[in-house]
């Protein structure tokens, strides 16, 4: 297992991006199976599934996206060192918004009544509405992976790079990790809707499959322009907080199950703090 991962540390950071997006997708097609092996979803359980993604991606967010960025921003000596930080925050924010206006999706505690986004919502189904919403969550997921280990390319020679790929990895992790119950969000209900199971798995396994191709767009993007990395950084981060605040914690408040949904959130946040910090 040590040689597997210290041939890991070895690769080029576009390679070790899209090891690490295709491992949060695999996650994502592990928990879309269980629609295998349940016949329903229990709501209190798909709240805490929620409230948990939230808590890995807030975590993450902070300690592997701005938090880097502000430590890059000053090596400038600039008094103005958290300006891109700032901006690319904002900017990753009012992006997802923007992709949220044009790609039609649907909620999971939404009617297909309230379909979001541009037309033609109306002629699509549920399902792939559902799909969509999805999708769009995982885009700065992937991104933000890209992002991580494209920063290492940028301190090619520098000693702080192995903590810096041990960063990205653990922020791989938390993301796979949050991955398992969000393809059960969306393989459980779909099944629970009257679909077939292989029909739910097959939406809530692809609905991950921008995680990769993000990942490698993220590296690349990075290295071929190093000076854009506080903004990068930032910009991920911007995009995955939106995500959180418009709809994985309004779906996990909106059944009742408001306290373990909180309580699952504090355990995500926790677990991907100290996995970030420990390899980091």
């Amino acid at each position: 297992m040590t040689t597997v991962f210290h041939s890991f540390l070895m690769l080029n950071p576009v390679l070790q991006a899209l090891i690490a997006g295709l491992f949060t997708w695999f996650c994502t097609i592990f928990g879309s199976a269980f629609v295998f092996f349940f016949k329903q979803v229990n709501q209190k359980l798909l709240d805490s599934m929620m409230g948990f993604a939230a808590g890995v991606m807030i975590a993450a967010s902070f300690w592997s996206l701005l938090e880097p960025s502000f430590e890059f921003s000053k090596q400038n000596q600039s008094e103005w060192y958290w300006l891109p930080t700032l901006i690319g925050f904002l900017i990753g924010g009012l992006f997802l918004r923007g992709v949220d206006y044009l790609v039609p999706h649907l909620h999971l505690s939404k009617p297909i009544e309230e379909a979001e986004g541009m037309q033609p919502r109306r002629r699509l189904s549920k399902s792939m509405l559902l799909f969509l919403a999805i999708t769009i969550h995982n885009i700065p997921e992937g991104l933000a992976i890209g992002v991580a280990f494209g920063a290492v390319a940028t301190l090619g020679e520098n000693a702080d790079s192995f903590p810096l790929t041990l960063s990205a990895v653990g922020l791989a992790i938390g993301m796979g990790l949050q991955n398992v119950p969000e393809g059960s969000a969306l393989s459980m209900p779909l099944r629970a809707e009257g679909h077939s199971r292989v029909k739910a798995f097959t939406y809530g396994a692809f609905s991950a499959i921008v995680e990769p191709i993000g990942a490698v767009i993220g590296a690349l993007f990075v290295i071929s322009m190093t000076s854009i990395l506080p903004y990068a950084l930032a910009f991920a981060a911007g995009a995955m907080i939106f995500v959180v605040v418009e709809e994985l914690i309004p779906e996990s408040q909106s059944n009742g199950n408001t306290d373990i949904a909180t309580l699952s959130l504090m355990l995500g946040f926790s677990l991907m703090m100290i996995l970030d910090v420990a390899l980091g």
